[in-house]
């Protein structure tokens, strides 16, 4: 059966001409544009796009694919929007978990926007770092979790639906002006935040050559900054953290290769109750 995410992403690439202007069109990531791809080639057993210069063209069972799916989701979208003014989403219930700096950036758009188009809907909020998210998901306590994960962070279990959100990078953050080279600081005092962005700390150190001398640990990105424009050690903390609360006090430089990767996770596959699809569509477009 074919993967209706997957067909979203070929209509898109049809449709912008270009796995960049699809990426930008559904928030998605170029490389998570270009897996989606590859799977549906696979699931099809037939070559959809095929590289011309440095851009990519739909071949003719690309094109042949697109038109399909560009009939099956109409549908499909047409069905949810059926279903949704018949069950009404001006009652019901739905849950988000988020981390701390998304609740300082994006998210409180997104609330706005559910309220504004759905005014009888409930909305519970819940921060919780990405772990702790991920466990009310699948105890059936959150319906969405923003969550964030890095490269060399363990894959999720199995049943979680990853719906990219957007890519944030990572900045070397000093009490003065810095380059992002991490390994001209291999002799500095470390601050570290949550766990996942300890041990994302540790792991880029470590590819920089050093292992960080951490004096200080705390996920809060207040103290955190505090602390460093007062002289007591570095810290990386992601741009959506320095969005969210910058002290006046720091410098920033980003760190080239150090990005992690913004999602909504929801359990399950698609199609997701009204409430949960609003909720989605209303974070997507925050951004």
């Amino acid at each position: 059966m074919l993967d209706v995410v997957r067909l979203r992403v070929l209509l898109a690439v049809a449709r912008k001409g270009s796995v960049t202007a699809a990426a930008k069109e559904l928030h998605y990531s170029q490389p998570s544009v270009s897996h989606h791809l590859a799977r549906l080639e696979a699931e099809t057993g037939a070559r959809l796009v095929q590289r011309v210069g440095r851009g990519i063209r739909l071949t003719e069972a690309g094109w042949l694919l697109a038109e399909r799916a560009a009939e099956i989701i109409g549908r499909l979208d047409d069905a949810a929007e059926e279903l949704a003014a018949h069950v009404g989403l001006r009652t019901g219930r739905v849950r988000l978990a988020a981390f701390p700096s998304s609740l300082g950036t994006f998210v409180p758009r997104a609330v706005t926007a559910l309220k504004a188009g759905h005014p009888g809907l409930r909305l519970d909020l819940t921060e919780a770092e990405p772990p702790q998210a991920l466990r009310l998901l699948r105890a059936g306590r959150a319906d969405v979790a923003v969550i964030f994960r890095y490269d060399d962070t363990a894959p999720e279990e199995r049943g979680i639906t990853m719906i990219p959100l957007m890519d944030d990078p990572s900045y070397l953050v000093a009490d003065r002006p810095v380059d992002g080279d991490l390994a001209a600081h291999a002799d500095a005092s470390w601050i570290a935040g949550c766990e996942r962005c300890r041990s994302h700390l540790l792991d880029v150190c470590a590819r920089a050559g050093f292992a960080p001398r951490v004096t200080f640990t705390s996920d809060d990105i207040v103290a955190v900054q505090a602390l460093v424009a007062s002289g007591l050690g570095l810290t990386m903390l992601p741009g959506l953290a320095l969005r969210a609360h910058r002290h006046p006090g720091v410098e920033v430089a980003e760190i080239a290769g150090s990005t992690r990767h913004v999602y909504a996770a929801v359990h399950g596959e698609p199609p997701h109750p009204p409430p949960t699809e609003a909720l989605l569509h209303a974070l997507r477009k925050s951004l």
